[in-house]
């Protein structure tokens, strides 16, 4: 019989690192292929509609802030270089707002998908501990990742899907890029998450199992 508790020790090695990595790296080359889709070739110019890790990494963002956040809170936060691309190039009406929602829509569906195989292997009953950890990680990692980008605090997507939706609203980039602005708004993202993601996580376990 699997158990969410059993499920939550694999918090102790280094895969959920791994996921996070991968997981952040997804997010941001689906922003390449929706703003693709949507008519910007600038990312596919510049080889960033790519899997390859190197292409992606930034070492503060997908390394030392996701180890800082998982071994000091166990959240699962952080950033790959973000993906260009040119809004003057953006087809449709609401297409910023797709571009900037590609990447919580990946990780939800990365989520969904690690979700439906634990269902599957529970209702089979061929669920072993190792793999409901591995499946367990997943999910709560990209859930984790939606959950931060989805907070309506800019630069995180949140923001800029509605932006995307209601286009008279502008901030200064000068002061969203702030490092000191950065670190508030990591802080209030770390707050908002400890409130809220264990209702969220209730949910899962409910519905998993």
């Amino acid at each position: 019989m699997f158990h969410m508790n059993e499920a939550l020790s694999i918090s102790s090695g280094i895969f959920p690192i791994i996921i996070a990595i991968f997981s952040i790296i997804l997010h941001e080359v689906a922003h390449g292929y929706a703003a693709y889709i949507e008519g910007d070739e600038t990312a596919y110019r510049q080889g960033r509609l790519t899997l390859n890790p190197l292409a992606h990494i930034d070492m503060m963002g997908s390394v030392i802030v996701p180890l800082f956040a998982f071994f000091t809170a166990g959240t699962f936060f952080g950033w790959a270089k973000p993906v260009p691309y040119n809004p003057y190039n953006i087809r449709s009406r609401y297409g910023e707002a797709f571009v900037a929602s590609a990447g919580i829509l990946t990780n939800l569906l990365i989520a969904l998908i690690a979700g439906i195989s634990f269902k599957f292997l529970v209702s089979q009953g061929d669920l072993s501990i190792p793999v409901g950890q591995m499946l367990f990680t997943i999910i709560s990692v990209n859930v984790s990742l939606a959950f931060f980008n989805l907070i309506p605090v800019p630069p995180f997507d949140g923001m800029s899907i509605i932006q995307g939706i209601f286009r008279k609203i502008h901030f200064n980039h000068r002061v969203i890029y702030n490092p000191i602005y950065m670190v508030v708004a990591i802080l209030l993202a770390s707050v908002l998450y400890q409130m809220f993601m264990p209702y969220v996580f209730s949910f899962i376990e409910g519905v998993l199992l």
